[in-house]
């Protein structure tokens, strides 16, 4: 899918909380090994942090390297499994706190993990069209596991957001993207519910591998572009595992995708996972460069995209902090601490 205007990233910005639990911490407490942990640790949002806050960092970090007036914004759209209301939208929010209101278009976003990139999907045809000049997307969550769960390992908090405009203001050109999905219902929850709840094993084969093969093979078939043409490769990143193997499957080299594998140091951002892979890569990221990136959302689809990094990332990517900055940002807390601030102690 190409919109009829060329667009691309006019800006980015990303965001992690501070506070991390090691998962062998989370493996003591169930009495689990802690040889077998998935990653060593996780981002947790603090007492006063919720996907609304982290958002708005997001936002402003974006608009620093965007370097544009936010009431040019035409749309700020959130994507989110983890909204803080049922019925109150976290866009409007977002957009008064940039200074993007009252002329915008605000809406919240859901598909699970892919619900941040489905909102670059329609900032793309949004401002391709010639509707927007500028529009704002963003990926964020402050993920929840069940006590003892095996999602607990891995559910984190963070995010990234762009702002897409015009290719020749861009940092990076989309060249061309595609979505792919079913209904595939390996990972749900109903209202009301505290957790989500998984179908273990199946989350695997036929829902992540089988959508994010899918998805990139026929973007990579409609440019007659191949893991070769690439310098740097992003897929969803539930655990370490699953993107490693989903590169090796496609013909993609792991160096290729070790940039923008950020999930064994911060957990499963879920909405932000790939986001927040594609802003790692565009802090080191060259003129020239080629990126390919696919996210993944559980219910079930894939969001593939294709750029090429222009010469104007150079002088914009130190604008605002960059993903390593966050993730070396760090202060560990114990299981208490954890269970405290994610609200896991119901009374």
């Amino acid at each position: 899918m190409k919109p009829s205007k060329a667009v691309g990233i006019v800006g980015y910005g990303a965001y992690i909380p501070k506070y991390r639990i090691q998962n062998t911490e989370i493996a003591r407490v169930w009495g689990n090994d802690p040889n077998l942990v998935p990653i060593r640790e996780k981002s947790v949002p603090g007492a006063d942090e919720d996907s609304v806050t982290i958002a708005i960092e997001i936002a402003r970090n974006a608009l620093l390297r965007a370097e544009i007036n936010p009431r040019d914004l035409r749309a700020v759209w959130v994507g989110s499994e983890s909204k803080p209301y049922a019925v109150k939208p976290t866009s409007t929010i977002v957009a008064e706190a940039i200074g993007a209101t009252p002329f915008v278009n605000a809406a919240d976003w859901e598909f699970a993990c892919k619900a941040g990139s489905e909102t670059i999907q329609a900032c793309i045809a949004y401002v391709g069209s010639g509707m927007a000049k500028y529009a704002l997307g963003i990926g964020v969550d402050t993920a929840q596991g069940a006590p003892s769960d095996a999602l607990e390992y891995t559910a984190a908090a963070g995010g990234a957001g762009y702002v897409i405009g015009s290719a020749k203001e861009s940092l990076a050109v989309i060249e061309a993207s595609i979505s792919y999905v079913t209904d595939t219902p390996d990972f749900w929850r109903r209202q009301h519910e505290h957790y989500p709840k998984h179908g273990n094993r199946f989350t695997g084969e036929p829902s992540y591998f089988k959508h994010v093969i899918s998805s990139s093979k026929a973007l990579m078939e409609e440019l007659g572009t191949k893991p070769d043409d690439y310098d740097y490769a992003i897929f969803h990143q539930p655990n370490r595992k699953f993107p490693l193997e989903v590169a090796k499957i496609l013909g993609f080299s792991k160096e290729k995708v070790i940039d923008g594998l950020v999930s064994p140091y911060i957990g499963n951002t879920y909405a932000g996972s790939a986001l927040l892979g594609l802003a790692a890569v565009l802090d080191k990221a060259k003129a020239g460069d080629k990126i390919f990136c696919t996210s993944y959302g559980s219910g079930a689809g894939s969001d593939s995209f294709s750029l090429e990094v222009t010469d104007k990332l150079a002088e914009r990517k130190g604008k605002a902090p960059s993903v390593k900055s966050y993730i070396e940002r760090r202060e560990e807390i114990d299981y208490a601490h954890y269970a405290r601030y994610r609200k896991k102690i119901r009374v």
